[in-house]
């Protein structure tokens, strides 16, 4: 048996090495190859490319290495189709991915996509093109399989890794003695973002909302982690301004999930991070802001399928937690939304049961599921094998 696939993140990663190891259960003879990380590496994977050069976030630098990431599709599906694996998986990356899907798939090779696109958001006509490049799609949300459905795509869903890896009944305590904060401490976790752009679209808004609500809780403890190296220096030329009057806040690098396990209220962008504080079983504020330019032509051309946007909203049908996007993305209008979840610990007591249901839902073992699906696929449903 032999297994290609390619992740271009640390995401993604971490997804192929849970599939490759659920994979060599059912076939415990079975080869993997292909772009991956150290994850991966460490599950008995052949790294023909690392995935730090596909990890490329923004248009110009997707721009700037257009001609290198060309080459490299190119060599990659012939390298793979010389390789004649039984079936190639690509983890996301669907700009990569998709690509090298569709051209194996015209030429005999079974292929899988794993992880949608958000069709359920924008652009739905986007799954019958992605059933042109995979034979099967595994979903992450269980609402992504029926639009499949409606386009004639084979699409599975396998449930959240995230909601595999979060305990049901987050242990704040320790997440606060990690942190080093009083168990009694009111804390507010600030996460606007985990790349650069958005640190400069929302960093200054983010923190500008947080020294306000500072202003109303005097002894408010807010935590800033930093995604990365470069958000952390950008994060603290921010907190360099006087103006903004935040008196305690810790600027930590990474352990965005302990932050927010730890803290009362999470402020922080649209995206998987409002995920995870939902598996946190944290109130959240989401704010997001894009070029005014991008989101007029997005709502011009009615690309967008939903007035919610931040998944706990979306999962669970309605809106549980404030969402202030564009214009109403606005420091004061952040604080307030803040300060009401502060102010009423009794709606906190009605979200959290909310959440428990949406993570439970999520839970399905997602590496073991997918693993059956692929399995599946290739016509082999059998159990895992014993010892």
């Amino acid at each position: 048996m032999r297994v290609a696939l390619v992740a271009g993140e640390a995401s993604g990663d971490l997804l192929g090495a849970g599939l490759i190891a659920a994979l060599r259960e059912r076939f415990p003879g079975a080869q993997f190859a292909g772009i991956g990380g150290d994850a991966m590496r460490a599950s008995g994977f052949d790294a023909w490319h690392d995935a730090s050069e596909l990890s490329l976030m923004g248009l110009s630098e997707v721009l700037s290495h257009l001609p290198r990431l060309l080459r490299l599709r190119r060599a990659l599906r012939e390298r793979v189709l010389a390789w004649k694996p039984d079936v190639f998986i690509g983890i996301d990356a669907p700009d990569f991915n998709l690509g090298v899907e569709r051209w194996l798939k015209q030429r005999g090779v079974r292929t899988v996509h794993y992880v949608s696109p958000s069709v359920w958001a924008w652009r739905e006509n986007r799954a019958a093109k992605i059933g042109d490049s995979a034979d099967l799609v595994l979903c992450l949300f269980p609402m992504e399989p029926p639009i499949y459905a409606r386009h004639g795509v084979d699409a599975r869903f396998v449930g959240h890794p995230l909601a595999d890896a979060m305990a049901l009944e987050p242990d704040r305590a320790a997440a606060r003695q990690v942190l080093d904060l009083a168990p009694d401490a009111p804390v507010l976790a600030v996460l606007p973002g985990s790349r650069l752009g958005e640190v400069a679209r929302l960093g200054a808004v983010f923190l500008q909302a947080a020294g306000r609500v500072a202003k109303e809780i005097p002894d408010l403890h807010v935590v800033i982690p930093a995604a990365t190296a470069g958000c952390r220096l950008a994060l603290e030329q921010l907190l360099a301004d006087p103006r903004l009057a935040i008196p305690r806040y810790r600027l930590i690098d990474g352990n965005a999930r302990t932050a927010m396990v730890a803290s009362d209220v999470v402020l922080l962008a649209s995206g998987t991070a409002t995920l995870e504080a939902m598996l946190a079983q944290r109130p959240m504020v989401v704010g997001y802001r894009i070029a005014p330019v991008t989101h007029a032509i997005v709502k011009g051309l009615g690309m967008l399928k939903v007035e919610d946007y931040a998944l706990p909203n979306v999962l669970a049908g309605e809106r549980i937690v404030p969402e202030l996007m564009q214009a109403d993305c606005t420091p004061d209008r952040l604080a307030d939304a803040v300060l009401r979840w502060f102010r009423d610990p009794q709606a906190t007591a009605r979200l959290q049961p909310r959440f428990r249901a949406i993570h439970a839902g999520l839970r399905r073992y997602a590496s073991a599921q997918a693993a059956r699906a692929v399995a599946e696929l290739l016509g082999d449903g059998n159990p895992p094998s014993i010892g």
